[in-house]
């Protein structure tokens, strides 16, 4: 009898053991480990767990990279100019113009950052002098201008387009919806209509096609003539996209669609063993020369497939391969030397000039996001010593840094629209 209640006791015990174990590991605790940002609400800053510095000094060294490229010296610091009061444009300095991509690069920085005055200043910006009126360029975005606002080429840069939406989203969930070109989320439904409404696909280069590929459900290059037959990788964000799947008005299925075959892609546009995404690519990912001048080659916009994939896995974690690539992406820089890695390469690895960009850098330093080998701790500390941009090329290197800046430190964050 006391062999029998002993082993009933041990029963016992050993099933409470596990019940707990397993109450433990479908708590909503548990849960979020293993979730994206986009569930659990929490955002790793590398810089406190990884370099052990006070949240307090991050905060600092936000700050003062906003002041600087916002508000710094006018000619040698700050990208952010106003005009009449309540309209601003970012400039690039190498080419002395607007464009696109650092307009909405500066909308997203600034609703990241709660500066809601800035933000809307470049809105109207973009709103007076970029968007199309017309028919068939009607809710798209000129991508150059002069700093006047007088149109340099009517064609638009399908980046420029996905970071407007997805900031006038967060703008929305931030803020709040307010009149007129101010209500954000309806600003950021009449874009995505626009982008999935105009002609399918023509070589004429007088027609504007839509800027996603329906039958590849692709973003294009530019969606007009042939530069809609390929895409570029660093254009896509399918973290974006997931987003747009569940706050659009309006083609749901297509934009969930779009961002699983954007992670299918990524995987083929990489080099297998180097990491290194191509500037320009077919819709099957093999890279591609679109034009006399153009190449291949990992170069400036591939440098932002890093921060693509990894933001991505920081919210969604929809696929390992995100970490996979990332430590493959950092081993290859590493071996290079971390003093001697340079910015442009071919894609096996070939180097192809002899200089080191911030920007790179930058995007460098997000990969460590999702990466899990230990040299990740190098790439952060040294986007954490690197200086502020300044001087000419301070427009491109500068944004780049200052998202890299928010990534890293925990403060890009989801901010859903109030529309439901």
């Amino acid at each position: 009898m006391k062999k029998t209640v002993a082993l009933f006791l041990s029963l016992s015990i050993v099933l409470v053991f596990l019940m707990s174990t397993l109450l433990v590991s479908c708590s909503p605790k548990a849960k979020d480990e293993k979730s994206g940002s986009f569930v659990s609400g929490k955002y790793q800053n590398l810089f406190t767990d990884l370099l052990g510095n006070d949240s307090t000094i991050v905060n600092e060294k936000l700050n003062k990279a906003w002041q600087q490229l916002f508000y710094g010296d006018s000619l040698t610091e700050r990208l952010f100019y106003v005009v009449d009061n309540d309209m601003a444009y970012i400039q690039d300095f190498i080419h002395n113009d607007v464009r696109t991509e650092g307009i909405s690069y500066g909308m997203m920085i600034a609703v990241q950052l709660d500066k809601k005055d800035e933000f809307n200043k470049l809105w109207k910006w973009a709103k007076t002098y970029l968007q199309h009126k017309t028919k068939n360029r009607e809710g798209y975005f000129a991508w150059q201008a002069k700093t006047d606002g007088t149109k340099l080429d009517s064609n638009s840069a399908s980046d420029g387009e996905i970071w407007y939406v997805t900031a006038l989203f967060f703008a929305s969930g931030r803020w709040g919806d307010g009149e007129g070109i101010f209500n954000y989320s309806a600003e950021a439904n009449n874009i995505l209509k626009n982008m999935l409404n105009k002609i399918e696909k023509s070589d004429d280069p007088k027609d504007i096609t839509n800027m996603f590929n329906k039958l590849e459900k692709q973003v294009v290059f530019v969606p007009a003539g042939e530069a809609d037959d390929f895409t570029d990788p660093s254009y896509h964000t399918p973290h974006f996209y997931e987003l747009w799947a569940k706050w659009a008005e309006q083609d749901n299925k297509f934009w969930a669609e779009a961002a699983k075959t954007s992670r299918e892609f990524l995987k083929k546009a990489v080099h297998p063993k180097t990491g290194l995404a191509p500037d320009y690519a077919h819709f099957d990912g093999r890279g591609i020369n679109p034009w006399n001048g153009g190449t291949d080659n990992f170069q400036y916009d591939a440098w932002r497939v890093a921060m693509n994939v990894a933001v991505d896995y920081e919210w969604f974690k929809a696929d390992e391969w995100a970490v996979e690539q990332s430590n493959r992406l950092l081993k290859f820089f590493h071996s290079q030397g971390m003093e001697n890695y340079v910015s442009l390469y071919t894609l096996d690895g070939q180097k192809k000039n002899d200089s080191k960009n911030p920007g790179l850098v930058a995007m460098n330093a997000v990969a460590a996001l999702t990466a899990t080998d230990g040299i990740k701790k190098e790439f952060v500390k040294e986007l954490w010593e690197m200086e502020i941009p300044k001087g000419e090329g301070r427009y491109y290197d500068g944004l780049l840094y200052m998202l890299a800046m928010l990534q890293v430190s925990g403060n890009f964050k989801i901010y859903e629209p109030k529309i439901f």
